[in-house]
C-alpha cells in the first residue's frame, strides 16, 4: 500500500520509493529507505501525513507520501 493510504497510530516497513530522483535522495539522506520502520503520527484527509523514523519527525505530502509502498509491520509480527 501508499504511505498516504497507511492509517495513522501504526507502525509501516518502507518497501520501495519511486518518485523524481532528487526526492529519492532528499529522502535517503533523511535515512527513509527500505526497509525503515515508520510510525504514521497523524494524517490528514488530503493524504499528508506526520511520520517518525529513526528519531526524526517529517511532514509528507500527498505526492511523495504516494509514491512510497509500505507494508503493516503489525500484521507481519515485526
Amino acid at each position: 500500500m501508499r504511505l498516504c493510504d497507511c492509517a495513522a497510530g501504526k507502525l509501516y516497513m518502507i518497501r520501495t520509493v519511486t518518485a523524481e530522483e532528487t526526492i529519492v535522495r532528499r529522502l535517503e539522506a533523511l535515512g527513509l529507505v527500505e526497509g525503515t520502520k515508520v510510525h504514521i503520527l497523524m494524517k490528514k484527509q488530503d493524504g499528508s501525513l506526520i511520520a517518525a523514523f529513526q528519531g526524526t519527525r517529517l511532514a509528507l505530502g500527498k505526492k511523495i507520501a504516494g509514491a512510497i509502498e509500505a507494508e503493516d509491520c503489525e500484521e507481519h509480527g515485526r
